[in-house]
């Protein structure tokens, strides 16, 4: 594919037939929004590596990257599970039928699950820490000027991220809110309650207080 293999801020994507067939498959299963914003996210994630002198591995974190917002797609909207275990699940599988050794999947699929979950990745596995730093990257703003500002503008011509903001929201309500279930306790419930008419989040200290216990 044309510009897939290009290296921005000197960040090349590994060359592999692993990491070939894993840009294919999300190219061809997800929007635009969700693969400019994967790409970034694996941009991103390597120059915050950089900047903290952590080694990683290229190859397990552009897998993670890529694959860390499928589970918002149309086929997992009534899995019951959170987006992030589908989305870890489906990278799992996919490098399964790679015959990746299994400390790998084990790092990729915990990367994922762990994605917006934050002040736990950052201690783990820098696969982990650097996908988390990656889309707090591109999503919050996070660190926004650890990175240079050439550096930055290289990933963004790249992969361009016209109304960003709304778009990725509006991705995230539409695969939350079938199963809203799964927004207890993380962030996605705010994403629920500002775009979702009557939705109520659940309350960590009413599911106490009102448990089967007596006390």
């Amino acid at each position: 594919m044309t510009g897939d293999f290009s290296a921005p801020a000197g960040v090349s994507v590994p060359d592999s037939k692993l990491a070939r067939e894993a840009t294919e498959l999300v190219r061809d299963s997800t929007s635009d929004l969700i693969y400019d914003h994967s790409r970034r996210v694996y941009f991103f994630g390597s120059l915050q590596g950089r900047n903290r002198e952590r080694s990683f591995d290229p190859e397990l974190l552009y897998i993670a990257a890529m694959f860390h917002d499928l589970g918002l797609g149309e086929p997992f909207r009534r899995s019951g599970r959170r987006f992030e275990v589908d989305s870890a699940d489906a990278a799992r599988r996919f490098l399964q039928t790679h015959q990746v050794p299994q400390d790998s999947i084990r790092r990729v699929w915990t990367a994922i699950a762990l994605h917006t979950t934050p002040g736990i990745p950052e201690f783990m596995e820098p696969e982990v820490a650097l996908l988390t730093a990656g889309v707090e990257y591109d999503v919050l703003g996070i660190g926004y000027h650890d990175v240079d500002e050439a550096d930055r503008a290289a990933v963004v011509t790249l992969h361009p991220r016209p109304n960003f903001k709304e778009r990725i929201l509006q991705s995230f309500t539409d695969g939350i809110r079938p199963k809203p279930e799964t927004t207890f306790g993380n962030v996605k419930a705010d994403v629920l309650a500002h775009y979702v008419p009557g939705f109520e989040r659940g309350d960590f200290v009413r599911t106490i207080l009102d448990s089967p216990w007596a006390e």
